[in-house]
């Protein structure tokens, strides 16, 4: 098994090309606060996505995507709200997607859950 910290990184490479090659405007990459991070900040059409990646190298952990669970939803939520609130984008559109990836193959969960 790969060091955990490095096989989020590679993942996160993996998703910003693919999220590229599908018309994402890539705006920010680990973006963080004090209550947490997000892992990309694109635009896509007139939305402002908040993506999370979840990656895995085997199916000993489970699917990747069952990895943003209630809580993971709740503090991606919050983080959100600050950073339309840090941003003065309170009135802009957003949807959160989940980029899963499965060894090298990425999935995306466009609108995986809604914001609240």
């Amino acid at each position: 098994m790969r060091d955990p910290k490095f096989l989020g990184r590679q993942g996160e490479d993996i998703a910003v090309g693919f999220l590229q090659a599908r018309g994402y405007r890539i705006l920010q990459r680990n973006w963080h606060c004090r209550a947490g991070e997000i892992d990309i900040v694109a635009r896509e059409g007139k939305y402002l996505c908040f993506i999370e990646v979840k990656t895995r190298d085997s199916a000993r952990c489970g699917v990747a995507e069952e990895a943003v669970d209630f809580r993971k939803r709740k503090r991606l939520s919050k983080l959100a709200s600050l950073y339309l609130s840090d941003h003065n984008l309170e009135e802009v559109p957003v949807r959160f997607d989940v980029v899963a990836i499965s060894g090298t193959r990425p999935h995306l969960i466009q609108n995986a859950f809604q914001y609240s």
